[in-house]
């Protein structure tokens, strides 16, 4: 019995810290869309299709072309952040003035139309980067360094996004902009260089995930929804209640997987989100009246 229990402990271990690993990722992929989402205000659900496209850029460039991984990675952070840019002026801009709704249905068409296009272009194959990383093992425990790269990267990111945001002229614009974007234009801020850097951040979740996951035109819908998620129970624009849920969800969902299928680790995660927009409807963090 206490043999078992020895186990047991060690794979609860093994799980929490996976959760950590995995909240990292999420935690990057919760800032980017609640830049878009929150700060600036914009409605905008096919931001996992941008990742999307931009682990196929990586996989494309690594495998076709014989590419480096580390000289591939900030060629799709700018084909990513290009292309946000880009679906940003030819899609939200001219619907800034609507109603949100008008912009859940035109991005909604976006997300539709990113996967179609690379369903006919690359089909349905899942496609692997080909990178074949060590693991690490600790006593009976085993990590993969994809996940410790992709965590330590991600909190990289994270800290430089916040610093920016916190510290720099531009960085307060951004968070400026969503109460007055006409004015800050007066005021001499280059707001094509904010939707650039947000759309970046997609392009490093991409060079991240590509580590992680197979490549396929639905792989946005493996962590598309449950970032849209983060951002709500967090509350949308607090990047503080973003990272914390991040991390909520993800222990959640490895834990879930320990005692049961991961399926079930993702429905509860679910289900908690519904019951904690019961508690806590403004997000984690946000003051009871």
């Amino acid at each position: 019995m206490q043999a078992f229990l020895d186990i047991f402990d060690i794979y609860l271990l093994e799980a929490v810290i996976n959760g950590i690993l995995l909240g990292g990722v999420l935690a990057l992929l919760a800032l980017g869309l609640n830049l878009i989402f929150g700060v600036i205000d914009v409605t905008w659900i096919c931001y996992a299709e941008l990742v999307m496209i931009g682990m196929y850029g990586m996989y494309f460039m690594v495998q076709y072309y014989g590419i480096s991984y580390f000289v591939a990675a900030p060629l799709t952070i700018l084909l990513v952040a290009v292309l946000g840019a880009a679906l940003h002026y030819l899609v939200i801009a001219p619907l800034l003035t609507a109603p949100p709704i008008n912009q859940l249905l035109a991005t909604g068409g976006v997300l539709f139309v990113l996967q179609s296009f690379a369903t006919v272009a690359f089909g349905i194959d899942f496609r692997n980067l080909g990178i074949r990383l060590p693991v690490l093992a600790f006593g009976e425990m085993n990590f993969s360094y994809a996940r410790l790269l992709s965590f330590v990267a991600a909190l990289v990111g994270m800290v430089a996004v916040y610093l920016f945001m916190t510290r720099t002229f531009t960085g307060t614009a951004i968070r400026a902009i969503s109460q007055d974007r006409q004015i800050m234009a007066l005021m001499g801020v280059d707001t094509r260089r904010i939707y650039l850097i947000t759309s970046a951040l997609a392009g490093l979740a991409a060079c991240l995930l590509v580590l992680q996951y197979d490549v396929h035109p639905f792989v946005g819908l493996s962590f598309g929804p449950i970032t849209f998620l983060i951002c709500v129970l967090g509350g949308l624009g607090n990047f503080i209640g973003g990272f914390i849920a991040a991390f909520v969800f993800a222990e959640i969902i490895s834990l879930g997987g320990l005692f049961s299928d991961l399926e079930w680790g993702y429905v509860l995660a679910f289900a908690f989100f519904i019951v904690m927009m019961f508690i806590r409807p403004a997000g984690l963090l946000a003051r009871r009246r």
